[in-house]
């Protein structure tokens, strides 16, 4: 098993906390959304419509919460990691480290299954205008080349 030193598991800070920013920004994005949602529910404008989006955003709210933690877990483990290894537990040290990495991809894979869900919430709220055509990729060069 190869030695790791204390650079190793400080590699990983700048990145978590760029991911940790990134998620906080969604965060405060979704709860802004949440916010004009429930005033136009209230107002009983597109109930339809918004009953959706407020299930899709309930659950990349709950996404958001698990990827954040994931992150934390991630940011201590890195910590724990360095403690480890400045007392000369290398085998710990290992172990930590590398479940600090299986976290740090686990919040990533959240993180993308939550932009996915993010397209998924614009589409209904594009839902209602007239000629709404698929946006996929394949369609668009169907389109484009003619072939259909």
């Amino acid at each position: 098993m190869m030695e790791i030193s204390f650079n190793t598991p400080a590699l990983l800070f700048p990145a978590i906390s760029l991911i940790m920013l990134a998620y906080t920004n969604r965060f405060l994005a979704l709860s802004s959304r949440v916010r004009n949602l429930h005033d136009k529910y209230q107002n009983q404008e597109q109930k339809h419509i918004i009953h959706g989006q407020i299930k899709n955003l309930r659950y990349r709210l709950k996404l958001i919460k698990n990827m954040q933690a994931l992150g934390v877990v991630t940011f201590l483990g890195c910590i724990l990691c360095m403690y480890l290894i400045h007392v000369q537990f290398m085998l710990a040290a290992n172990v930590v480290f590398a479940i600090s990495l299986l976290s740090f991809s686990a919040s990533l894979l959240l993180s993308l299954l939550e932009i996915q869900l993010s397209t998924k919430a614009l589409e209904l709220e594009l839902s209602d205008m007239e000629g709404l055509e698929d946006p996929s990729v394949i369609e668009y060069f169907k389109k484009k080349f003619g072939k259909e």
